[in-house]
């Protein structure tokens, strides 16, 4: 089983402390997932030279929106950066529309990065709240139609939820995305801005989260699954140090400094 962990990049300084952190975590962590936000001056991209790629797959995301496929950019930023792997997403307009954006689909993008690319592993995501089953699932195997190897998810809060979607992912290298939620604010932010529907017995605490967390890291050893961890505004020790993992053995993981 792969466990990513997913760094903001909202400063050099700020990723290299969370870096630093997962290098904390021994051998339990083997993928660092970058993702690129268009408000911050550091690219995703860019932090492929601050990562240990001896010990850590590499993925920087990329936003369909933010390239043109004639213009050959995104090819140039892969050979430069000399990247195996990519996450490509569809990203959302900048706010308030100050900056320009390309009408670029992800699916389009996708089989044009394999064309040129064959050997390359191209990731794509997958929402389980952006809309019905059915419909996303379309959405995945459009996906994975256009050349995507496998997919990483917006987090799950219901292992009902996730059980549904992993029927339809079989044959498809899927990580399960796991972002604790902690605050009463933090669940009103993702109930109103990713449509996130909680389950009723669902804590914004850590207790709560954590033992989430564990049930779902003991499925996915189970089936086949990866894990994928989006650790936003969110004690990392307090959070990781009760974490279950497994490396490659289940075990306590252990937090270290």
């Amino acid at each position: 089983m792969n466990i990513s962990f997913e760094i903001v990049p909202r400063t050099l300084d700020a990723f290299e402390k969370q870096y630093a952190f997962v290098q904390s975590l021994n051998d339990c962590i083997n993928i660092i997932n970058v993702p690129d936000i268009q408000r911050f001056a550091m690219r995703s991209w860019q932090l492929a030279r601050h990562v240990d790629r001896n010990q850590y797959r590499f993925i920087p995301h990329f936003r369909a929106i933010d390239f043109k496929i004639e213009s050959g950019e995104l090819y140039r930023i892969i050979e430069g950066y000399q990247l195996d792997n990519v996450l490509l997403v569809t990203g959302d307009p900048p706010e308030g529309l100050k900056r320009s954006y390309c009408n670029t689909d992800v699916v389009d993008l996708i089989r044009a990065v394999r064309r040129r690319f064959p050997k390359l592993n191209i990731y794509a995501g997958f929402d389980p709240h952006r809309q019905g089953l059915q419909h996303e699932c379309h959405y995945i195997q459009r996906k994975a139609d256009a050349g995507a190897n496998g997919f990483f998810s917006q987090p799950f809060y219901d292992h009902r939820l996730v059980e549904l979607f992993a029927e339809h992912m079989d044959g498809l290298e899927t990580y399960i995305g796991i972002s604790p939620v902690v605050t009463s604010a933090s669940q009103n932010y993702w109930e109103v801005k990713n449509h996130v529907k909680f389950p009723k017995h669902f804590r914004p605490d850590y207790d709560w989260n954590v033992e989430f967390a564990n049930r779902l890291i003991g499925s996915a050893a189970e089936n086949g699954w990866h894990v994928y961890f989006m650790p936003i505004k969110v004690e990392l020790k307090k959070y990781f140090e009760r974490i279950k993992l497994a490396s490659p053995s289940p075990t306590t993981l252990s937090v270290t400094g």
